[in-house]
């Protein structure tokens, strides 16, 4: 096999695929590509977070490696990098800002979209506003915009590009004559809120569909009131989620119709997201947080000679070393994962444990996840300590109770952030970003 088609999904939950055990039909294409393959019942991804996830996804490294997530250090390889150096053609195609090549992420590509705007006339107006006003009138100026969201639903700002945009840009890029073997990620949005599915897909969950003026409105609701949310709208929110899956199963569906169509058996694929998401388990929307139901992604590799079904513990950062070593290249030495080839056509796997992390305002969270004890610290609240087979849904922490576990799981986290010190890369720096960009980053709720 020569080529190697990577496909990404942001906010997929592992428990919303057909092949997890979910009940409702929202994956069937990726349940038979899946039924072909390998399938890792145990992914992770190493944070909550599009942020924290992606150094791992396509540099092999955890998140608080080489200086942070902020940008991609010039000590990190890019998976693209490995196989353009090797010879390959490749192509990335996305519309997540924070993997643009502002954030050094198009290294290696020869050709690769990010979605990266042109500042509108919007964002110039919201730029103008910030600078000439300050105090109550900014402030009004900012309500204004967020109320036309929370109540009246009205969609403000263009959020991403959707799933079957991205896959005609990558069926292009397929279809181009080229001898080389080619490496193609494409990473599809539509999963990550606001849920603004096409309606055709909306009805097979429900019988009417929801305007995305609605929609909107109850995202915010979820964001900004989650304890006031009825049991109505919770399943509608449900619906709305489930219907995008569907509707990304689909245009998975397309590209691998075109994909067996150009490279007929010779490619090996793997498919996975980036983070899932929580739905009030823990009394919050989204967030980036350490909770399984924010972490624990599907996974599967097709295409190589292989279908079994594998429960040991795997991480995000395993995916690049992976699709490198599967196709006979050298895995580079600053990628810190383990290959699946080794678990799948071996035997061989050494991992017993996740490590991650994630740094907001205030301070630096720490993660250690094992097959039955997580750790997380945090730098102000109370840390957490989770008997994850007791205590499957994270509610009861241990922390003061299991002495010895707490310990044990300390010490490797020690040993973790010494890992991290020996990467570290100081002038890796946040760039400065476009209001365009900022705004879009909002709007997707994160907080730029």
């Amino acid at each position: 096999m020569e080529n190697v088609l990577f496909v990404t999904i942001d906010s997929l939950r592992a428990d919303h695929v057909g092949y997890h055990g979910y009940e409702r039909n929202t994956t069937p294409f990726i349940n038979e590509y899946a039924s072909r393959g390998s399938r890792f019942t145990n992914a992770f991804a190493h944070a909550g977070g599009t942020r924290f996830s992606f150094p791992a996804l396509l540099t092999g490294v955890t998140p608080m490696m080489y200086g942070g997530y902020d940008r991609v250090s010039k000590d990190q390889t890019l998976v693209s990098e490995v196989f353009g150096n090797a010879g390959y053609r490749t192509g990335g195609f996305h519309s997540n800002l924070y993997i643009s090549a502002q954030f050094g992420y198009d290294r290696g590509w020869n050709e690769f979209f990010d979605s990266a705007p042109e500042e509108s006339t919007t964002a110039g107006l919201r730029k103008w506003a910030k600078t000439t006003f300050s105090g109550p009138i900014l402030d009004a100026l900012r309500w204004g915009y967020d109320f036309l969201e929370s109540s009246a639903g009205v969609n403000v700002g263009s959020y991403h590009v959707p799933g079957d945009e991205i896959t005609d840009k990558a069926i292009e890029f397929i279809e181009t004559d080229d001898d080389r073997p080619t490496f193609l990620w494409v990473h599809y949005m539509d999963v990550h809120h606001p849920f603004l599915p096409p309606e055709e897909y909306q009805l097979e969950f429900r019988d009417e569909p929801v305007s995305d003026r609605e929609s909107i409105k109850l995202r915010r609701k979820f964001i900004e009131e989650p304890e006031k949310v009825t049991d109505e709208e919770f399943q509608t929110f449900i619906d709305l989620y489930d219907a995008e899956i569907l509707f990304n199963d689909a245009q998975i569906g397309r590209l691998m119709e075109t994909v067996e169509d150009e490279w007929g058996d010779d490619y090996v694929m793997a498919l996975t997201s980036d983070h899932g998401d929580h739905f009030l388990e823990h009394g919050y929307f989204g967030g980036a947080r350490g909770k399984d139901v924010k972490t624990h992604v599907p996974l599967f590799f097709e295409g190589w000679d292989d279908d079994g079904t594998y429960d040991e513990l795997v991480a995000l950062n395993d995916i690049p070393t992976t699709l490198v070593d599967a196709v006979g290249l050298d895995v580079p030495n600053n990628f810190h994962g383990h290959s699946l080839y080794d678990l799948v056509f071996d035997g061989e796997w050494d991992r017993d444990a996740i490590y991650g992390g994630w740094s907001p305002d205030d301070g630096d969270h720490y993660v250690v996840r094992e097959d039955r004890w997580k750790l997380i610290e945090h730098p102000v609240d109370e840390d957490e300590l989770y008997d994850l087979i007791d205590d499957p849904t994270e509610t009861s922490n241990r922390v003061g109770e299991a002495a010895t576990e707490e310990r044990r799981l300390r010490e490797k986290l020690d040993r973790h952030r010494q890992r991290v010190l020996s990467t570290d890369d100081a002038d890796v720096k946040r760039p400065d970003m476009s209001e365009d960009v900022k705004e879009r980053l909002r709007r997707l709720g994160y907080k730029e």
